[in-house]
């Protein structure tokens, strides 16, 4: 699916990505420098711990910003427009339930770059998200990755919204 050194998002995890940027750019940067020019105002810098924090603040920030703008350069936008809701695939929303269980569970499958679980949005690389791939309504998957215990789960609906993006917070999801 994923091309070497491609990053597959979805057209709302670049625009998440795209403001995360713009904010470290901007804002944090910003901060980490004024921390940095009130630390050297306290004088010496061999012992001032100040100094020391906001230098490390410094290089988490320039790190992220590079490794942001590195998944923006390769990012691969998957088209809504090519989700389909015929078959789990890339952007999909996944409603899926364990055989045993009446619980149901709403899943984004989405690129590594974006996967949150706290957030019901998985990996496709990740051993649910593998295992729901290509999978049809009503199918069921055997899957290692979601309980300790080897576990079935019927796929009970595919639904792809008009936008893609995030699923509602955990607290609006269907857990029926």
């Amino acid at each position: 699916m994923e091309m070497k050194g491609e990053v597959v998002l979805t057209e709302e995890g670049r625009k998440k990505l795209t403001e995360e940027l713009a904010d470290l750019k901007n804002v944090k940067r910003r901060e980490v420098a004024a921390r940095l020019k009130n630390a050297i105002s306290y004088g010496d810098l061999s012992e001032n711990s100040e100094y020391d924090d906001a230098k490390n603040e410094q290089a988490r920030v320039e790190h992220r910003i590079d490794q942001i703008e590195t998944m923006l350069a390769k990012a691969k936008i998957i088209d809504r427009r090519h989700v389909t809701t015929k078959e789990v695939g890339i952007g999909s929303l996944v409603e899926i339930k364990r055989v045993s269980a009446s619980k149901k569970h709403t899943l984004r499958i989405v690129g590594p770059a974006e996967a949150n679980p706290d957030n019901h949005m998985i990996s496709y690389e990740s051993p649910v998200g593998r295992s729901l791939m290509g999978l049809q309504v009503g199918l069921v998957t055997r899957n290692y990755g979601w309980q300790p215990t080897r576990t079935a789960i019927p796929l009970v609906g595919v639904n792809v919204r008009v936008a893609i993006g995030p699923p509602e917070p955990a607290d609006a999801l269907r857990h029926e």
